[in-house]
Order: structure tokens, then sequence, then C-alpha cells
């Protein structure tokens, strides 16, 4: 469930791409505030987004100053000020990485010492915030149980996963938080769930794993998955992006929200696109890639 929430760069504008260059950043110092530096390289991009959400739904200025990154060289550029929410955010990003790596290892009986490599950051996260630890664990959890019990609804399914989301919001957010903030944290995490059974479609085919999808379906293969289901795929992912519309349209965001309308509102249904019915990609022309990793050196379809 990593690195799926990305933006649409070809509208987005300049001020907001640099915006999100330096909330990315942020984290990444954020983590190494908290969590050590081998845990900067679990950075995802869903952490970046949700790093920039939550400053604008609490209402937390983002200080950008230019500092000097080891990736770039050396060079200094602009950088969000590691904050409170930002190192929340960061130490959020390595729990949920721990639990991402020990999934990897039950779904696929390897990834063992990757996982160890995270072991001391994790720790690290847990002991500054217990509450948001014991929030995943005990969706984690509930999620492992379902998929034990081979859950063949698709919402049943997603709902450990959005839930979670849903109450880190609320733990985060505290006073800010709403009932449109929930439904909107909700969806958000419901689709990532959702979107990632999808992509790894074949994969939990061919390797007899869980897959919502498979259960719900019975496609051999993700292609005829698309063929036979892709009207119910539709209606399924466009009535979440019609209730998060919804949902922004009652939120009060303090700052400028173009950022956040991009992600939400044209990334995630390009990202749907591209992983779900494998249309080509406006910039790429075709030539995108389904590719991801854990630390997000490659941003596709977008970058």
């Amino acid at each position: 469930m990593f690195g799926y929430v990305q933006y649409d760069k070809p509208n987005l504008y300049i001020k907001d791409f640099e915006l999100y260059r330096a909330m990315y950043c942020g984290v990444c110092k954020g983590i190494g505030a908290t969590c050590g530096q081998i845990a900067r390289t679990g950075l995802s991009y869903d952490a970046a987004f949700l790093n920039t959400l939550f400053h604008n739904l609490k209402n937390t200025d983002v200080v950008l100053e230019k500092q000097s990154c080891i990736t770039k060289l050396g060079f200094k550029h602009p950088m969000a000020a590691v904050d409170d929410l930002t190192k929340a955010v960061g130490c959020l990003n390595t729990i949920l990485l721990y639990y991402k790596l020990t999934d990897d290892i039950a779904d696929e009986k390897k990834g063992g010492l990757r996982r160890a490599f995270f072991k001391k950051g994790y720790n690290r996260a847990k002991q500054l915030h217990p509450q948001m630890a014991e929030i995943v664990d005990r969706n984690m959890r509930l999620q492992a149980e379902r998929e034990k019990s081979l859950c063949d609804s698709l919402d049943l399914a997603a709902d450990a996963t959005a839930t979670m989301l849903q109450q880190i919001g609320r733990y985060l957010l505290e006073e800010y938080a709403t009932e449109h903030t929930d439904a909107l944290l909700y969806d958000i995490g419901k689709w990532i769930y959702l979107i990632d059974a999808v992509d790894d479609y074949d994969k939990d085919v061919k390797q007899n794993s869980y897959n919502p999808f498979f259960l719900a379906y019975g496609s051999q293969n993700k292609a005829t998955l698309v063929k036979d289901h892709g009207n119910e795929l539709r209606f399924l992912f466009n009535t979440l992006f019609f209730d998060i519309r919804e949902r922004m349209s009652n939120i009060k965001f303090y700052f400028n929200r173009d950022l956040t309308d991009n992600i939400l509102l044209k990334g995630l249904p390009l990202r749907t696109e591209w992983l779900v019915f494998k249309q080509p990609c406006p910039k790429q022309k075709g030539k995108c890639k389904s590719k991801q990793k854990v630390n997000d050196k490659e941003l596709e379809p977008n970058e």
C-alpha cells in the first residue's frame, strides 16, 4: 500500500510542484530526526501527500528553508522545515513501511533481512507515537484476519485499511478533525487498498495469495477481469472519486488547495486509469510501466 498517491504532473502548477518537492524533502528530514537515517530510504509519496494535507487541514504554517541534500550533491534547495506534524508523518511512514514489509514476508516468504534494517526506526516511531502505532497494529491485525477468512467483499476487505487512515487522521488532526475529514481519509485509504489489489492481481493469482478481486470475480488474470467486469470496476472507483469530491467541498482548507486538488481529483483517477485499465499516460504516450519501489525512486506514470 505504498506509493500510489501521486500528482498529475502535466496539470500541476510550478508553484505546487515546488511545494510538493519541499514537503517531500521535509518528511525525509523528519524521518531522519525521529527514526534514524536508514528509515529515510523508505520514504513514500503517500507520506509527502499526507504531510501536505494535514498541514493544510490543521492550519499549520509551512516554513520553507534552503537546505542541502546529499541526493542533490550537497546543493541547497527549498525544503519544508521539520515541525512536530512533519515528524509525526515521518513516524507514520516508518510504521506503515514496517508493516508493508511484514506483509511482503507473509505473502512471498522472503524479505526478512530487508525488514530488519527498519526495525530500529520502527521501534523509535512506536515509542514516540504509541497511539498511532496501536491504530496501525489493530487494523492490520483485522486486515490479516479478513484475508485469512478469504473475505470476498471488496468493501469489507478494504475497510480495515480505510479505517486505519481515518483514525490516524483523527489522531493527527485533533480538534480539526470532522466527519468530512474522517470520510475523506476513509475514501483515500479504501482507494489505496483497492488499487494495490488490482495492481497485484496477476502476481497474487500466480502465487495463490489473497486477492479480494479474484475471490469476488474469479478471473484468471487482470486482462480478463477488466474485459469481463470493466464497467463494475469503473463504477467502484468512480463512486469513490465522487465521494472524495463531495467531502472536499465540505472541508475547510486553510491554505491554497491547488496541490491537494491536483492529487485527489486528477492524480488518483489518472493512476487508476493506468493501473486498472492500462490507458496510455498523457505524457509518456503509452510507454509507462507500473513499477513501484518502496523508496519511490521511480515516479510512474507521472514522472
